[in-house]
């Protein structure tokens, strides 16, 4: 792959926390390391993988990767759980990799013969992982031992510039943030993602359970009904919600045999305010959604109607409804009362006024609306919430 770039040194490229594109990015490390195809692959609130970079992939690559061969691609979902950078030999040490359907219906016709994918902590979102992906023909040979450290120095420069890039100020300790965002179970309802014995991404106990018994609920449907994904509010220990989206694969070849649960932690407003049209660019359709994310975030006090938002992105109504919940995990007016929601707990914490002036200010109709669709979204009334949200942050009531 190849694009212009203003005349910048590797070193400086990959190490300068300034955004850079990601062309320029992988046009000065093809210049250590070569490589014919490079991708940016992320995980997604809806479930799963996508490559969203670079703008420009070969439909050959997209669409089958999309379709299909991202439930089949072993070095993403290894790196993705194990961490580091993982080469399609290390995922298939039987000699059965020239008859696996992964290269013999996806790198074969795109003349590719050896993959390298290096783990990323959050390369669009905040908390949903990702890998930088590279393919090579056969006649480039693997990649050797000096090349894979590069390339794994290179993703850990990527996290940083991307970090810098977001420059998201630290959350309170009442804001359901975790440095994991995505958690996977597999048939019995054991954690796949993330990996190791007694990690539970920072859930606590309660909610982890609560994960599993939900994942055993999906798992016995299967086979009897369509198990669609889900928006999902499960209680913590303190009897606060927490939103995800449950989505359930019958087969994931790339994580093992049987079917896997995956539980998206539902991004916030603020998540996606730090998102560009461009982090999207392999996704034309995620990608012209993006200004109907800020605008609802922006006007979700003036209670937009569906057909103004679809307007933002010159859509009816009916498709912009249908393709915003595919795409981003959630309803329109779920993602509206998301930002409401939001606004009334920094509103709660951050200062003492009345009830019904948080309720008017967040743009509900009055206080007992607001009231109900708190205690709805999160299990408890403001007034409790409160009490809770000050404790957590060591705050006095």
């Amino acid at each position: 792959m190849s694009t212009t770039m203003s005349n910048p040194s590797m070193s400086h490229t990959l190490s300068n926390p300034e955004p850079v594109s990601f062309l320029a990015f992988s046009d000065a490390l093809a210049k250590k390391v070569p490589f014919t195809v490079g991708l940016l692959i992320s995980t997604l609130p809806r479930g799963g993988a996508q490559i969203v970079q670079p703008q420009r992939v070969s439909e050959t690559v997209l669409k089958p990767y999309t379709r299909e061969f991202s439930l089949e691609d072993r070095p993403t979902w290894r790196a993705l759980v194990d961490g580091g950078v993982v080469t399609s030999g290390d995922c298939w040490t039987d000699g059965s990799f020239e008859g696996s359907r992964y290269f013999t219906e996806f790198l074969k016709p795109n003349n590719l013969r050896h993959v390298a994918a290096v783990a990323l902590r959050g390369p669009v979102l905040d908390g949903f992982p990702g890998v930088l992906w590279f393919g090579r023909t056969a006649e480039q040979g693997e990649f050797t031992p000096a090349e894979l450290q590069a390339l794994e120095e290179a993703g850990k420069r990527f996290d940083d510039t991307a970090e810098a890039r977001r420059n998201a100020p630290e959350s309170p300790a009442w804001a359901h943030q975790l440095a994991g965002k995505v958690f996977v179970l597999d048939g019995n309802a054991h954690q796949v993602l993330p990996a190791g014995n007694g990690n539970n991404g920072g859930l606590d106990g309660a909610l982890r359970d609560h994960l599993a018994q939900h994942a055993r609920k999906l798992l016995g449907r299967i086979g009897k009904e369509q198990v669609y994904p889900e928006r999902v509010l499960l209680p913590d220990t303190n009897g606060d919600l927490w939103t995800f989206r449950a989505t359930v694969f019958e087969k994931f070849p790339a994580l093992g045999q049987g079917a896997f649960v995956f539980f998206c932690l539902q991004p916030q407003c603020g998540d996606w305010a730090n998102v560009n049209p461009a982090d999207h660019a392999a996704d034309q359709e995620l990608s012209r959604l993006v200004p109907a994310l800020k605008f609802m975030a922006k006007e979700f006090k003036t209670s937009p109607t569906l057909a103004e938002i679809a307007k933002t992105v010159h859509l009816s109504p009916f498709h912009f409804h249908r393709r915003f919940t595919e795409l981003v995990g959630l309803t329109p007016k779920h993602y509206l009362l998301e930002c409401q929601i939001h606004e009334a707990k920094s509103q709660l914490v951050a200062q003492n006024r009345p009830l019904p002036e948080i309720a008017t200010d967040c743009g509900f109709a009055h206080q007992s609306h607001f009231t109900s669709r708190f205690k709805q979204t999160t299990g408890l009334t403001p007034t409790r919430w409160r009490r809770l949200a000050l404790r957590l942050n060591g705050s006095a009531e």
